[in-house]
């Protein structure tokens, strides 16, 4: 572990994770153990929603102050809702930290849920449902998920116009007051601070009251879907598989699995399908991966006459790595594994987050044996992970041009 890394538990049940950086700038976020992951069919998208009301307003802060308490001391504001985790960050010069501990703490404890506020924000959420839809990638990205997964798991985190307008106020606070206590919370900072002093600070400003988040059974499932769409010229092609769950050593060849075959210009399928055969402008591959679930995606953006060739191509080179892959190429992924990790590490925006997704999946601090894991990667792992999808274990959706 590195030296600069602190990681402590306190007595109100709060974590807080800190990696100490001799620069005059600091990423800081509150966060909870709470995402799309926790959310019944009837509620989809609640996480999401109370992340853009805590913006909104305090008793001491309406939503401008709130920015530009951030924003006229140098800082950025921004949060974001995955599936197992909603965040509210900042990043500010490190003499302002202690307006980003004021700023961040307010908005996580006091929030207003003014019913106008919260009325337009639902708007404004009904308008981001519908980028998504008319954005071709987002929604590929969005459906696959929905072939992959039954419901609840698989319906878009944003959830749905008919969710969205089912979510009032009171079902809002109830919500809010079971899920952000500090046995929930995680704070995370990254840069010039003190560890002992922000332990404190959270120790101080927070009771130690319990809170609770719902968890429910994710059920797999593989299919093939495709989805015509009028005003559109490219097709946009999905061919997804289950992979082994973070807490699974064999995760660590998952990664890479997927960066040999759509990790770049160089992977596997970047070459075959666009450099030796033109098929495709776009291939790329990414990966989900926490402890409840996990999956790989490779992405490719081609002609609607293309997508049952480039599927053949891509099972057709999976089972060739299940074949041939050997020790030289193997160790080549590796070292294009770890070097992005290292260079993931620079900005420290970037560094806390990978902190925070690492702490919801066990400690934050395995983040910094990563690159002693992927060496350790086995060849024999990787190729029987690329012999399981090309047998058959993968699902796909395309969406086309009508």
């Amino acid at each position: 572990m590195e030296p600069g890394f602190y990681r402590k538990v306190l007595k109100n049940g709060m974590t807080v994770l800190f990696e100490k950086r001799d620069i005059p700038v600091v990423a800081v976020a509150f966060a909870v153990r709470n995402g799309g992951i926790n959310e019944t069919a009837e509620e989809k998208g609640i996480s999401h929603f109370i992340e853009h009301m805590l913006y909104k307003g305090t008793p001491k802060r309406n939503a401008k102050r709130i920015a530009e308490e951030i924003e006229k001391n140098g800082g950025e504001l921004n949060g974001f809702t995955s599936e197992n985790i909603t965040a509210y960050w900042c990043k500010m010069p490190s003499k302002h930290l202690d307006v980003a501990l004021d700023v961040l703490s307010d908005m996580v404890k006091n929030p207003l849920f003014d019913e106008k506020e919260l009325e337009k924000e639902r708007k404004v959420i009904f308008e981001e449902i519908k980028m998504y839809h008319d954005n071709p990638l987002m929604h590929a990205f969005d459906e696959i998920k929905e072939v992959m997964y039954d419901k609840p798991f698989g319906m878009k985190l944003a959830g749905t116009f008919e969710t969205m307008s089912s979510i009032d106020k009171k079902k809002m606070i109830q919500k809010f007051k079971e899920i952000y206590k500090p046995s929930n919370m995680v704070f995370a900072v990254v840069g010039n601070a003190d560890f002992a002093k922000l332990c404190d600070f959270c120790e101080n400003s927070f009771s130690k009251e319990k809170g609770q988040v719902l968890h429910f059974a994710i059920k797999l499932k593989k299919g093939q879907k495709t989805e015509k769409r009028k005003d559109i010229d490219q097709a946009s092609y999905i061919f997804a598989y289950h992979s082994p769950l973070a807490n699974d050593k064999s995760s660590y060849a998952a990664e890479v699995l997927l960066a040999l075959m759509a990790g770049g210009m160089s992977s596997r399928l970047f070459t075959e399908i666009r450099e030796k055969r033109n098929l495709a402008y776009a291939v790329k591959g990414s990966m989900e991966t926490t402890k409840d679930f996990s999956y790989g995606q490779i992405y490719v953006g081609t002609n609607k006459e293309n997508i049952e060739k480039i599927k053949e191509l891509i099972v057709k080179e999976f089972l060739e790595v299940s074949k041939t892959l050997d020790e030289k190429e193997l160790n080549s992924v590796k070292e294009q594994l770890i070097g992005r990790y290292q260079i993931n590490m620079e900005d420290s925006q970037t560094q806390m987050v990978n902190l925070l997704m690492d702490e919801m999946d066990g400690n934050a601090g395995e983040f910094y044996e990563y690159e002693g894991k992927i060496r350790k990667v086995d060849l024999e792992d990787v190729k029987n992970l690329a012999k399981k999808v090309a047998e058959g274990n993968y699902s796909s959706f395309a969406l086309v041009p009508e």
